[in-house]
């Protein structure tokens, strides 16, 4: 893997959370939300609520808890693997969980990474939106919006809808700073019982998550526009 950090000069894009809401700055001063939040925000809820109410919203909250700290773990290790900084380790089992995922992300997903462009890059896309991916680069020889992802169990591929639009939207940001014309890109996962999975996005889909995308980025402006007039 080449690490060419140097191929793009990425602007400072930091967060602002002076209005209350997590918010980015771009550099032509508008305040802006993250990929995540229209995401979250425009998301049917009936599926997760369900399970709450089957699980109970304190064996809910537990497993969250420990999905978001593997989760974290793994990004970080992974994040210094990509930038060769020194990996810690400990003997917690959530460390100890997030570094045997991290390997198999390293050894079966980022095998086909023969270039890296950034990590942990933060993009913005105009005045519409920002946030931070994790990977940009070359992937099995196509350039490539890079994404890691922990799940409890292996998912399907009609369950994660949501990934391939934060797929297509850090494209058009990447694309709208850059100049660069990326269509492609990929989701690297490891399950809680270390299974790989891996789900690439093609230049055909690209156009359909595109469509997607932008169609919840104005639902989530109509909804803001709607609570304010309210």
């Amino acid at each position: 893997m080449v690490r060419n950090f140097d191929k793009y000069s990425y602007p400072s894009v930091p967060r602002n959370e002076t209005t209350g809401t997590r918010l980015y700055e771009t550099p032509e001063g508008h305040l802006v939300p993250s990929v995540t939040t229209i995401l979250s925000g425009t998301k049917d809820k009936t599926g997760l609520q369900n399970w709450e109410n089957r699980v109970g919203k304190d064996e809910a909250k537990r497993i969250r808890n420990e999905a978001a700290a593997v989760g974290t773990s793994m990004h970080i290790t992974l994040e210094c693997y990509v930038e060769e900084k020194k990996r810690e380790y400990d003997f917690s089992p959530v460390h100890s969980q997030a570094n045997q995922m991290t390997d198999i992300i390293i050894k079966e997903g980022l095998q086909y990474v023969s270039e890296v462009w950034g990590s942990e890059v933060k993009l913005y896309y105009k005045d519409q939106y920002a946030g931070t991916t994790d990977l940009v680069g070359m992937y099995k020889g196509v350039p490539h919006i890079i994404d890691f992802k922990q799940t409890n169990k292996p998912k399907q591929d009609k369950w994660i809808t949501d990934y391939y639009l934060q797929l297509a939207a850090y494209a058009h940001a990447h694309n709208y700073m850059t100049g660069t014309e990326i269509q492609n890109g990929v989701v690297l996962m490891c399950s809680r019982g270390l299974e790989f999975q891996c789900f690439e996005m093609n230049e055909l889909q690209f156009d359909k998550y595109s469509y997607m995308w932008f169609n919840r980025v104005k639902q989530y402006n109509d909804m803001i526009s709607e609570s304010k007039n309210s």
